[in-house]
């Protein structure tokens, strides 16, 4: 469907705001003109970051949907409307599924898909009155195209992020509006993501099987592809928001990753066709 063209003077709410990708898109955002909210759990960097690059800031836990109702509130108060969200907030530590207890999964899922869920049932009904339009960006990963030892926890809230992304954006095209959704899957981008643990509820357990791990460290991504700036991934982000693209790609020598998966499924589908069960 046709993007939104016109960002300036417009209203955009970026939710883990304060560093990495979401920092990121939020001052971009701000370069473009636009009113701009940013949302994080960690009161005293959101508070840093938003004076740094002029945005408003609201402490949030995107868990929480009361507290994703607060956001919203606020941003009514404060700008009247809104127009873009960006659903962004995650985390991202390592953890064998073996390995993971319950209060590991609850956790992983809370934030990285409960977040996107709080976001869209809050947001969604604001921008679907909005007479000029609006989007969503949803923040998935290449792990929610591909999968990739230790990160099942991860990868599994990011492919429901992608599921949820993807059907939005065609019911949306069905109804024939003026709201579209974007789905945003960045490979290696300079970020906090490795530090996630920090802001755990209540710390971290005794008996966790996850545990932060700084990719940037890791020789299998340091020396085999190249680590992009989270401005990079926000012009990504815009130009997909203005051409009407469902899908933001940061990498695409990560292209590899996602056709060798796609062809396994499509080789079981031929077997079938070709031979039927045994």
């Amino acid at each position: 469907m046709a993007g939104l063209k016109t960002l300036a003077g417009r209203t955009a709410v970026v939710t883990g705001g304060a560093s990495g990708i979401g920092r990121g898109m939020a001052e971009r955002f701000v370069q473009e003109g636009m009113n701009v909210v940013i949302a994080d759990v960690e009161d005293a960097r959101l508070r840093d970051t938003a004076d740094a690059i002029g945005a408003h800031g609201v402490q949030t836990d995107v868990s929480d949907r009361a507290s994703v109702g607060a956001l919203l509130d606020a941003t009514i108060d404060r700008f009247g409307a809104v127009h873009i969200v960006c659903n962004n907030a995650g985390i991202g530590p390592f953890g064998a599924i073996k390995d993971l207890s319950h209060a590991d999964w609850k956790w992983m899922i809370d934030v990285n898909l409960w977040g996107v869920i709080n976001g869209v049932e809050t947001f969604l009904p604001v921008l679907l009155d909005n007479a000029d339009g609006g989007w969503i960006v949803n923040t998935a990963s290449m792990g929610g195209l591909s999968t990739f030892p230790g990160l099942g926890a991860y990868a599994t809230t990011k492919f429901g992020v992608a599921a949820l992304t993807e059907t939005l954006a065609m019911e949306l095209e069905a109804d024939g509006g003026k709201v579209g959704a974007t789905l945003l899957c960045p490979g290696p981008v300079r970020s906090d993501l490795g530090r996630s643990s920090r802001s755990r509820p209540g710390g971290v357990p005794a008996d966790t099987g996850l545990a932060d791990v700084l990719l940037e460290e890791l020789p299998q991504y340091r020396d085999t592809l190249p680590w992009k700036d989270p401005a990079f991934a926000a012009g990504i982000v815009v130009d997909a928001i203005r051409q009407g693209e469902l899908y933001a790609i940061t990498h695409p020598e990560q292209y590899e990753r996602v056709e060798a998966r796609a062809g396994r499924i499509l080789t079981a589908f031929g077997r079938q066709m070709t031979t039927g069960p045994a």
